[in-house]
This record gives structure tokens, C-alpha cells and sequence, in this order.
């Protein structure tokens, strides 16, 4: 388990990983005119103040967003990422860093609809007051797993849903390869976004090995880690599964991961992957 608010870590490596990737498949679905609806399982505060004491504590970002908020050789993957950062920073200097309620808000169309749902209370009320006023922001305080249920199918019948689960519970995996069985029964042709920590290879390999036999056709898996081993207490890697992916998203997704890699991994150590568990 991880010892887990998201303040914490905000703007860390992982961050900088998921997001990216998050941006490329709004892209990639808004493509079409038909308007989309975006779900949230997980959603946090929305964004987040980087001199908070608690992003302070252990600093993440700066071995995340901050290695690369000003560079100017990024490629064009990564670069509508990286100007959603720089819109919540004004003056140029790293402040403020957008979750993926934030990016996905300035992703959205007049007639594309997000639901976020956020657990804990405190967190949601924040969250509500982001999103005060726009009508196509519905903001719940339930369980993620819940949504999953109550929000899908949309009516739009199309959607991209990011499960980004907080990790502080035991089991987490498994609550997760659960609530996807159900969710895709119920809505087999949504995108979706699944991202988790790499921390135990049983866990993570009987994880996905079980995704696969619940027969998800066409599943993605998307690695970055940025360190030979994991630092006491923290992460080295993360991973994204993405069920039913656009086409020729494995394309960008593998420049992109390219380019982060090289600029967030400490001393060359680590690695990035982008493989096909199934399909392709």
C-alpha cells in the first residue's frame, strides 16, 4: 500500500507520466465532431498549490513537472500537456499544477460532459467549488467504483474514463480488476485509462493477467520508470493499461514515453515500455 494524499505527490514523475498520456487520448477521441463524455473514478481536488507545506514535504515535483516545465525541445506528444501546466502559471514559474479534472476541463468542448467523483469530503467540496458554474461538470462524493456503475453508459456512447486509484487500501488491484469486468460488461466499447504503481511484479503481472482473461480485446500497457530501484518509501515506475486504446495511439504514446524517459530518469537508470497485453 502507499501511504497516500495526492498533495503529496502532485506533480511527480508519475504525475507528469499519466497526464501526459491522459492529454494525447483526449485528443485523440475529440478528433471526432460527436461529443464524448469524460469519468473520473478518483478525481482529487482538481489542482494543486506546489508551496503547500504538504507538496513541500518530500518536494516530488521537482524531480517531475519542475525538470521540465520550462524545456523548449519537447515533442509535439508532449507539448499540449505541457502548455495545460503553463496556463496555470502566469508569470512563467512554477506554482500550480493542474490534476486531470484541471486538464481535461481545458480539453472539454461546449458538448462533451465530465463527471468527477472524488471520496473523500473535504476533497470534493474543493472540487465543486472548481467547477462551480459549468454545466458540463457534474462533481459527486461517492466511491470511484461506485461510478463506474452509476455513470456508465453514458448517453453519448462515447467516453474516456481514468481509474487512478489512491493505492491505500490492500486488495487495491483486485477492487480494480473487478470493477472493470463490470464496467466493460456493461460499456464494452469506452477507453479506458488505468493507471497503477509498480510496486511487486507478482501483484501487478497476476493483475494483468487476469485483465486479459476477462477478455479485453484490445488492452495497452504503458510503463515508466526513472530509477534502477525504488526509493525507501516511494516509487520508481508506474504503469497506464489503457482497454481499447485509439488508433495508433501505441505510436504516440512510444514518443512520447521516449522523450520522458530520457528527461526524468535518474542517472539513465530505469526504463519505459509500451507493449500490447492483447490485440493490436
Amino acid at each position: 500500500m502507499l501511504a497516500y494524499r495526492h498533495l503529496f505527490h502532485a506533480g511527480n514523475f508519475a504525475d507528469v507520466f499519466k497526464h501526459a498520456l491522459l492529454v494525447q487520448l483526449a485528443i485523440a477521441i475529440a478528433r471526432k465532431e460527436t461529443p464524448f463524455f469524460y469519468l473520473d473514478t478518483h478525481a482529487g481536488i482538481g489542482r494543486y498549490d506546489l508551496q503547500h507545506a504538504w507538496a513541500q514535504k518530500n518536494s516530488e515535483y521537482r524531480d517531475g513537472i519542475a525538470r521540465i516545465f520550462s524545456r523548449t525541445d519537447c515533442p509535439e506528444a508532449v507539448r499540449p500537456y505541457l502548455e495545460a501546466v503553463r496556463a496555470e502559471n502566469t508569470d512563467a514559474q512554477l506554482h500550480f499544477y493542474p490534476g486531470s479534472p484541471a486538464l481535461m476541463g481545458r480539453l472539454l468542448r461546449s458538448n462533451d460532459r465530465m463527471a468527477l467523483t472524488e471520496l473523500n469530503r473535504k476533497d470534493c467540496e474543493q472540487l465543486q467549488s472548481e467547477f462551480a458554474g459549468d454545466r458540463r461538470v457534474q462533481v459527486r462524493n461517492m466511491d470511484g467504483y461506485q461510478a463506474l456503475k452509476a455513470f456508465l453508459p453514458p448517453k453519448e456512447r462515447r467516453a474516456l474514463i481514468l481509474v487512478d486509484s489512491s493505492f491505500d487500501r490492500a486488495n487495491e488491484l483486485r477492487r480494480i480488476a473487478d470493477a472493470l469486468a463490470m464496467a466493460h460488461d456493461r460499456f464494452a466499447t469506452g477507453v479506458y485509462a488505468i493507471w497503477y504503481p509498480l510496486m511487486g511484479s507478482r501483484d501487478t503481472s497476476e493483475f494483468e493477467r487476469h485483465l486479459v482473461n476477462i477478455g479485453l480485446r484490445k488492452l495497452l500497457k504503458l510503463e515508466l520508470s526513472v530509477r534502477s530501484g525504488s526509493p525507501q518509501g516511494g516509487l520508481s515506475g508506474s504503469a497506464m493499461l489503457v482497454v481499447n486504446p485509439p488508433y495508433e495511439f501505441d505510436k504516440t504514446a512510444s514518443a512520447l514515453l521516449h522523450w520522458l524517459w530520457k528527461a526524468l530518469s535518474v542517472d539513465g537508470g530505469g526504463r519505459y515500455r509500451v507493449k500490447w497485453l492483447s490485440g493490436e
